[in-house]
C-alpha cells in the first residue's frame, strides 16, 4: 500500500487540485503568484525606503508566503517520505534526445552532469547561472508576474496579458532547448 503512495499522482488529480485552489482564490479576491513573495519579503525587510516598487502594504499579502512556506515544506517531504528510491523512469525515446544533447541520464531527476557541486567550479556555468537569474528576474517583472502565476491564476481569469506572457513563456522555452541549449553544452 505504501509504494503506491510513492508513484507520481495522475494528471487530472493534480489538475483537480489546482482548479479547486484556484476557485478558493478567485471567491477570496486572491491572485497566485510565486515571484510576488520575493517583492514581499523585500518589502518586509525594509526596501519600500529604497524603491518605490517595494513600498507597498505587504501585510495584504503576506498570506502568499504561506504558499512559498508549503513549496518548501512539500518538497522536503516528498524527498524525504515518499520518493522512489529506484531511478527515475524515462522512455528510450526521451533518453535518445537527451544523449542528442550530450546530456547522459543517470537515472536522477537532476542528473549530476548538469547539477552536480562541480558545476561550480566552471567560470562558465557561473555565468550562465547569473545571466539566467538576471534575465528571469527581469522577465518576471518585465511580464508582471512569473510563469505559475500567469499560467495558472492569470488565465483562469481569463487575463489576454497572462496568455500573451504564457505564449511567449512558450516560445522561449523552445528557442532555448532548441536553439541555444545545444550551443551551450
Amino acid at each position: 500500500m505504501f509504494e503506491l503512495i510513492r508513484q507520481p499522482w495522475p494528471w487530472y488529480v493534480s489538475g483537480f487540485a489546482i482548479a479547486a485552489i484556484m476557485i478558493l482564490l478567485l471567491y477570496f479576491g486572491r491572485s497566485f503568484g510565486f515571484s510576488s513573495n520575493l517583492r514581499t519579503i523585500c518589502s518586509m525587510a525594509g526596501a519600500g525606503s529604497k524603491a518605490d516598487l517595494f513600498d507597498f502594504d505587504w501585510k495584504g499579502e503576506s498570506w502568499n508566503l504561506l504558499f512559498l512556506a508549503g513549496s518548501i515544506l512539500g518538497g522536503y517531504i516528498v524527498s524525504l517520505w515518499l520518493s522512489s528510491p529506484g531511478p527515475l523512469q524515462l522512455s528510450e525515446a526521451t533518453i535518445t534526445d537527451l544523449r542528442k544533447l550530450g546530456i547522459r541520464f543517470d537515472g536522477r531527476m537532476n542528473p549530476d552532469q548538469l547539477f552536480g557541486d562541480h558545476i561550480l567550479s566552471s567560470p562558465k556555468t557561473v555565468l550562465l547561472l547569473l545571466v539566467g537569474g538576471i534575465l528571469v528576474g527581469f522577465g518576471s517583472r518585465y511580464a508582471g508576474g512569473c510563469t505559475s502565476g500567469h499560467a495558472i491564476s492569470g488565465l483562469s481569469n481569463l487575463q489576454l496579458p497572462s496568455l500573451i506572457a504564457v505564449v511567449g513563456f512558450f516560445i522561449g522555452g523552445l528557442a532555448m532547448t532548441h536553439l541555444i541549449f545545444p550551443f551551450l553544452f
